[in-house]
């Protein structure tokens, strides 16, 4: 039996599921969205309930979110998702641009943040930057929320650490023996602070971590 979440990155067809519980708001992601190549809106739920029954029954590879629904709230939403269908990817599509917000969202599981008064191209990059395996914050939130998304107190205790010996330099295969993990464990720690910290590239990360340490350091 097939399983229905699983991606589509082989047809190069991003698979795409609006959720949103005004049916004015789909009808313009749509009208938005549908006409560019690449792209296939094959799903559309105005709750969480119809949400997940979609999730379980169809080919999905990235759900645009909005946060506000009556019932389970997006970000919620996108916890379960993020749990249960790990392999479909969110994209948060909010009228709020408040901080909390976004840090809740990237808590949740999603791979980026995108306003709803954000141009088409920008929805576009983020979709596609996202079924990459990226990370998308448009520059007009970054701009808004006046700093860097999210501040690194969104790392566990252990992950701390892993930034810790990623800023001096270590290998996986370091991290791992000076902390007695797997090498697996490692990697996974390091994908979790890039999604967290929003930071896309190992360049980038190695960059925050020799930042954060030293800034760690002064305090």
């Amino acid at each position: 039996m097939p399983e229905p979440h699983t991606p589509s990155a082989a047809t190069m067809v991003t698979r795409v599921m609006l959720v949103d519980d005004h049916p004015l708001v789909r009808d313009g992601l749509r009208a938005r969205l549908e006409a560019v190549p690449g792209l296939q809106i094959v799903a559309e739920a105005s709750s969480a309930g119809e949400a997940l029954q979609l999730a379980a029954s169809q080919l999905i590879d990235l759900a645009l979110m909005d946060i506000n629904m009556r019932g389970v709230n997006g970000i919620e939403l996108t916890a379960t998702l993020h749990s249960q269908y790990p392999e479909i990817a969110v994209l948060i599509l909010s009228m709020h641009d408040k901080s909390e917000y976004v840090i809740q969202s990237i808590r949740a599981g999603a791979r980026g943040y995108v306003l709803k008064d954000a141009p088409s191209e920008d929805i576009v990059q983020a979709i596609e930057t996202v079924r990459r395996g990226g990370i998308y914050y448009s520059a007009a939130l970054a701009g808004r929320l006046g700093g860097p998304l999210p501040q690194p107190d969104l790392l566990t205790l252990r992950e701390r650490e892993v930034l810790k010996h990623i800023a001096n330099g270590e290998s996986n295969k370091q991290i791992a023996r000076e902390l007695d993990l797997s090498v697996r464990t490692v990697e996974t720690h390091r994908l979790n602070i890039k999604r967290k910290l929003a930071i896309d590239g190992q360049a980038e990360l190695i960059k925050f971590a020799v930042e954060w340490q030293r800034l760690e350091g002064r305090g």
